[in-house]
This record gives structure tokens, C-alpha cells and sequence, in this order.
């Protein structure tokens, strides 16, 4: 029997290494293939900004370098040929004081005499606008008693119809609801501004209590305009975070052109959504693609295009495929914006618009379709969720009075991102109230480009009379 070659052993066992150590190989090269992938994720997590994705400035980072305006090839300053603008005087009836100034008895230039003559119109008029020292209006009530037998006990005259219990009038109320709701001063800073501008003191608890005063005001005039807009062929509808007693919650608004109106809720869901737009809204539900707004028919909604264009400037940022179609996307994306400024301002028939438009839609969803089968997971699933609400994409095309962007809303929001930065929310639901309804109040008005004071005060006064309160829609 011939002996076993011990080579034949090691070279078995060589081969059993070998096996081994390549097994270990593919299990690491697929290992470093994930994490290569969760590596270049994180990256893009990292770089995602407002600018190339969907999420609002707010969440921007420190540090976020500000987009960069493109170049116009214009100085700065007024343009050539652009008509200039200066300060209108005044109106005689809104003068106060009418200073005549006598001319010179002698030329400025060569010290000559003068002529003068009587009765003739100055040669120039100049306004200069003062205000004057604020002295606060104090109206004293002297309520008298009499002596009932009967009772054995005096009684007091009540206060007349209309006058507060508090120390502060309708139009003071007003002005503090503006100092906090529109113009975001502190409450402590409020309280500062009375006493220094208008030598009016304040407790510092007075002016939560006097902001209750006008949420109180405003309940029936939120109501109307909160039915006013689920009514409204076009709505635009946005939300963003805010806090309520270090709890998180939303602030959400839906607007139309002349009215908003604004909900803090511990919810951002589609509940909330129906509420604000009520079950039967039979209206345009102009959006951006979050989950809770999916209860709209597609072809009942448009989704914001301002938001997509971010999304393809995220493809760009990813390279490879997903640069290449984020670019194509890009492009077409400026046309559309192109082709609807000229409908929007006339300068093109919506016929025309429409057939014009049609060739874009088409390739607009193909090359989306090829995103969605051949670039990476995290592009490849934003183009899928986007063609999953493709009917949502052109509604402005075909329904006027619909806008291919949520611009609308998120302007309407600015303001109070603002106010949660600097306040950190509300510490109560009644303070929630009032932020609803301040904001719902100063926005109406301000696009219906009506007074606010004016109107805050004529709130205050007919809820101290007990009669309706001025309306916030539009024509009233």
C-alpha cells in the first residue's frame, strides 16, 4: 500500500485557508459596500439644507451659508430709466401747523435787493413730521352708592355700558395685543415701551391678562373666518413646529389671498388637516407632499413646485444619474416657472399655456420614472413618492386661481417662526388662543390692507358692549 504524499495534506489544507479566507473577503467587501452607502447617506443628510430639499429655513443649521443671489449684471441703486421715488406731502387737512416763511431781503448769490411780492404761492414747501409728547387719557368714574333700608346695606352704580373692568381702555388693549402678536416685543419689553413712550406703568402679569381680553374679542371673528376660508376655491395649507408648555405641538394656517387663519395643536396629523379645511372642502388644497394632506384627491390638490426644485437640486448634489436627471428636471422646472409668469400676467392665453405645457409634463414624469429605476435608493424614493402624486402636479395648469407653488402660506408662517424663536411658544392654552387669533386677526388685515389698531379696538369695544364684533372678511 503506497504511502499518503504529505503534500497532498498541505495542499488540502492550503485550500481549506484559502476558502476561507476568500468567504471572509466577500463578507467584508459587502460589509464596507453598506457602509460605504450609510457613509455617503449620512453625507447627504449632512449637506441636506433648505435649499436642496424639502425642509423649511427654520431647521437650517448655524452656520448654513446663505444661497447665493445670481448674478444680474446690474449695478446696485436705481436702475437707468427707472422712475424714482420721494415722499409725498402730506394733505392740508393732516397738517397741524403752517409756519410762512418770509424771502430773503437780499440775493443769496450776488447780495442785490430783492423784489417781493405779496399774495403768491411759496416757492417751496417742506414737511417735517413730529410726534408729539404722548399724555395718556384718564377717564375717572365716580360711581355713587345709596342707602337701602330694606337691605340695611348701601349699593353702588355699576359701571356704564361699555367701560372695562380692568384700567385699561379698548384702544391701549389693542396696542399691547399689537406690541406682543404683531411686532413681537417681550412681554417685559412691552411693559417698558408703555411706561417710557406712552407714561402709561404696567404690571408685567397685565399684559397676559389684557391679551386674554382681545382672544376673548376675537372668538367670533376666528369662527367666521375659519368658515370663510373651507369655502374658498383655492386654499393654501402649510404647518410648522411650535411649543406649548415645553411640549412639542404645531402651529398650522390655511390662507387664501385676503384671509389666513392659524391652529396650535399637539398634532400633525391628517385629522388636524380636515379640521382646518373642514370634511366637505370642496376647494383646491395647495400643499407641500406631507402624509396628512393625502386625504385630497390628487386632482384636487397641487402640490408646491418651489419645494421640487429643491428636491432636484438635492439629485445634483448626489452626482452620478441623479445629477444628470436633477439637471433635466432643473431645467424644465425653469420653464414652467417661465411659461406661468407669462399666464399669470396675462401675457399668455391659458390655451396656449396649456398645449405649450403638455410636451413638459410628459418628460417631466418620464425622466422622474427613470430617477425612480435607476439612481440611488434615497433619490430613486423621492422620485417614486413624486410620481405617486403625479396628478397632483398640474392642477395650476388647468385651474385658475391655483398656484404652481405654497408660497402663499409659508409667507403667511414666516412671521410667526419668528415670534416661536424668540418667545419659545406659549406656556397655556390660553395663550395658545390668543397667538391663533392674533395671528388670524393681523394677517387677515393686513392683506385686506385695513388698520389693525382701528380694528382691534372696534373688536374690544363691541365685546364690551355685547354686540357683534367687526368682521375679518374681505368687503366688511
Amino acid at each position: 500500500m503506497a504511502t499518503p504524499d504529505p503534500r497532498d495534506a498541505r495542499i488540502a489544507e492550503l485550500e481549506r485557508l484559502l476558502s476561507a479566507a476568500l468567504a471572509r473577503i466577500e463578507q467584508q467587501e459587502v460589509r464596507i459596500a453598506q457602509q460605504e452607502a450609510r457613509i455617503a447617506e449620512l453625507e447627504a443628510r449632512l449637506r441636506s439644507t433648505s435649499r436642496n430639499s424639502s425642509k423649511p429655513p427654520s431647521s437650517d443649521p448655524p452656520g448654513t451659508p446663505p444661497r447665493k443671489p445670481e448674478p444680474t449684471g446690474r449695478r446696485p441703486g436705481g436702475q437707468p430709466g427707472h422712475k424714482g421715488r420721494k415722499r409725498e406731502l402730506m394733505p392740508p387737512d393732516k397738517v397741524t401747523q403752517v409756519v410762512a416763511v418770509p424771502a430773503p431781503e437780499r440775493c443769496t448769490g450776488c447780495t442785490g435787493p430783492l423784489l417781493r411780492l405779496e399774495s403768491t404761492p411759496p416757492a417751496r414747501i417742506h414737511q417735517v413730521v413730529e410726534l408729539p409728547r404722548i399724555v395718556p387719557e384718564v377717564r375717572q368714574y365716580e360711581l355713587h352708592a345709596g342707602w337701602c333700608a330694606d337691605c340695611n346695606a348701601w349699593r353702588c352704580a355699576p359701571l356704564p355700558v361699555g367701560v372695562p373692568e380692568g384700567n385699561f381702555g379698548p384702544r391701549l388693549t389693542g396696542f399691547i395685543a399689537l406690541c406682543t402678536g404683531r411686532f413681537r416685543l417681550s412681554k417685559r419689553r412691552v411693559q417698558e415701551l408703555l411706561e417710557d413712550v406712552l407714561g402709561v406703568e404696567l404690571a408685567l402679569g397685565s399684559v397676559s391678562n389684557l391679551e386674554q381680553a382681545v382672544s376673548n374679542a376675537l372668538a367670533a371673528p376666528e369662527d367666521e373666518a375659519r368658515a370663510y376660508v373651507q369655502t374658498q376655491p383655492a386654499v393654501h395649507q402649510d404647518e410648522t413646529g411650535w411649543w406649548q408648555k415645553h411640549a412639542r405641538a404645531w402651529l398650522w394656517v390655511a390662507s387664501t389671498a385676503t384671509v389666513a387663519v392659524f391652529l396650535i395643536v399637539k398634532s400633525r396629523g391628517k385629522a388636524v388637516a380636515q379640521t382646518m379645511l373642514g370634511q366637505d372642502f370642496r376647494g383646491t388644497l395647495i400643499s407641500d407632499r406631507w402624509c396628512a394632506y393625502n386625504w385630497v384627491h390628487a386632482l384636487k390638490r397641487q402640490i408646491c413646485w418651489a419645494h421640487l426644485v429643491r428636491e432636484f437640486e438635492g439629485f445634483i448634489e448626489r452626482g452620478g444619474e441623479a445629477k444628470r436627471l436633477g439637471e433635466l428636471l432643473l431645467a424644465e422646472a425653469f420653464v414652467l416657472f417661465e411659461w406661468w409668469h407669462l399666464a399669470r400676467d396675462g401675457l399668455l392665453k391659458r390655451a396656449t399655456f396649456q398645449r405649450k405645457m403638455r410636451p413638459l409634463m410628459r418628460e417631466v414624469e418620464r425622466l422622474l420614472t427613470e430617477a425612480a429605476e435607476v439612481c440611488p435608493k434615497p433619490v430613486a424614493g423621492t422620485a417614486r413618492e413624486i410620481l405617486k402624486l403625479k396628478d397632483a402636479l398640474w392642477t395650476f395648469v388647468y385651474t385658475e386661481g391655483v398656484e404652481p407653488t405654497n408660497n402663499l402660506a409659508e409667507r403667511d408662517l414666516r412671521h410667526a417662526v419668528i415670534w416661536r424663536k424668540t418667545s419659545f411658544g406659549t406656556q397655556s392654552e390660553d395663550g395658545s388662543r390668543f397667538v391663533e387669533r392674533i395671528l388670524t386677526a393681523v394677517m387677515s388685515l393686513r392683506k385686506q390692507e385695513r388698520n389693525m389698531l382701528d380694528s382691534l379696538t372696534a373688536s374690544l369695544e363691541a365685546h364690551l358692549h355685547g354686540t357683534p364684533a367687526p368682521s375679518l372678511l374681505p368687503g366688511t
